[in-house]
């Protein structure tokens, strides 16, 4: 049967651009919280502790990076397409319950399922378009994915600023919410198919050897996979910083709802508009290189935040950090699936995305406690210097090119 399975971009680019469109839609789930829900904390349940405010970043990590964990380990025996329809459906209430918590409580409550949602749902595009595709296109694949996921973030985050703008936090911007998660649950229902026999077809003619334990190697033993993981933590434990930090940082110096929702939006739209360049760069040069640009480029972009007043100056930085995080983010997945086989690809790929979600965790309470204790400019220079580390671990550990697991 897998004879008659072919990969390749071109060979499958239906299916292929469905899972686009797909992730576009989970993508545009998480932008729903991205300029207003730091803003509703403190004017709807006068929460103004910033660790406490950021409490709904914590609990999304955490449901995510675990969520990521059990798709990967489960994508071959239930299938992907099943975890991504199960993740849709798991995010449909999500909408309506930030439409109408009554209390904080059921703020976190709907970050819990948010975060299921994104683990599921988003991993099983990810390794779905990988497998369509093949060794040589990985990079491009990668990029498409999460070029349409965070174009729809940042699209989704300036929609709802701008809505809350003029008709109020809520609930009008997040009736958007519920259209995303009932189109992009029929569409994973009615017209996908799932990619296992896609699989099968690769796994007989790789040459890697099979890992004795995904989850050690791929979380540090492997010079490769531990050097991407780590920095896979580090990127979204700036991000972190961006969804939770930065809004409040503008609104302190003033800035409106709609600049604000600019701003926050620039970020995650240049992040994603550009994969669609970086993604193929990484079918082609170095991808120890391209991540520790990256990682250095987003480092010195946040250390720069602390110094800036102006709208235009958020916005220049925003877009370089945005350009930095294009460099690294379809290259992480693309580093993975290099080095190991086939048909722990979903295992590995799933072990990666535990360790890099939980960057949000990690980051939400290190900023939250460090902007309660000191401020939130000491917030930003540290993880500003965290990722610059981060890069310099990618430059001295990670090995090019080449497989080298003993």
């Amino acid at each position: 049967m897998t004879a008659n399975i072919g990969q390749g971009l071109r060979k499958n680019w239906k299916q292929f651009s469905l899972l686009v469109i797909i992730n576009g839609f989970v993508g545009a789930m998480v932008g729903l919280e991205r300029t207003i829900l730091p803003e509703i904390a403190e004017a709807d349940f006068s929460i103004a502790a910033k660790t406490a405010i950021l409490s709904f970043i914590t609990v999304f990590g955490i449901s995510k990076a675990l969520s990521n964990y059990y798709a990967g380990a489960m994508a071959d025996r239930t299938g992907r397409r099943k975890l991504l329809i199960i993740g849709w459906i798991i995010g449909l209430p999500v909408p309506l319950i930030l439409m109408l918590a009554p209390n904080w409580n059921w703020i976190i409550f709907a970050n819990i399922l948010l975060g299921i949602n994104q683990g599921l749902a988003w991993s099983s595009t990810v390794v779905m378009k990988i497998d369509l595709v093949g060794e040589k296109n990985r990079g491009l694949a990668m990029g498409l994915n999460e070029s349409a996921g965070y174009l729809a973030v940042g699209i989704s985050a300036f929609l709802t600023g701008y809505i809350a703008s003029h008709y109020g936090l809520r609930p009008y911007p997040f009736y958007m919410g519920v259209g995303f998660a009932i189109v992009g649950l029929i569409s994973s229902i009615f017209f996908l198919d799932d990619t296992s026999h896609h699989v099968a077809h690769e796994s007989s003619t790789s040459s890697l050897p099979l890992s004795k334990n995904v989850f050690v190697d791929t979380t540090w033993k492997d010079p490769n996979l531990g050097s991407v993981s780590q920095a896979g933590l580090v990127n979204n434990l700036n991000d972190a910083m961006i969804w939770g930090l930065l809004p409040i940082l503008l609104a302190s110096l003033n800035f409106n709802l709609i600049e604000i929702g600019k701003i926050v939006a620039v970020y995650p739209a240049v992040w994603g508009i550009s994969q669609m360049l970086t993604g193929p760069l990484a079918d082609r040069v170095s991808k120890k290189l391209l991540i520790t640009l990256g990682m250095i480029s987003q480092g010195f972009a946040i250390l720069l935040f602390v110094y800036s007043h102006s709208f235009w100056h958020f916005v220049i930085l925003s877009i370089l950090l945005g350009i930095g995080t294009a460099i690294v983010y379809p290259t992480f997945m693309a580093s993975i699936s290099d080095n190991v086989h086939p048909q722990q690809r979903a295992k590995s790929i799933g072990v990666f995305r535990l360790w890099r979600d939980l960057g949000y965790t990690v980051g939400a309470i290190l900023e939250g406690l460090i902007s309660d204790i000191f401020s939130i400019d000491t917030a930003i220079l540290e993880i500003g210097i965290l990722t610059l580390i981060s890069g310099l671990i990618v430059a001295f550990r990670m090995k090019n090119p080449g497989h080298i697991r003993s």
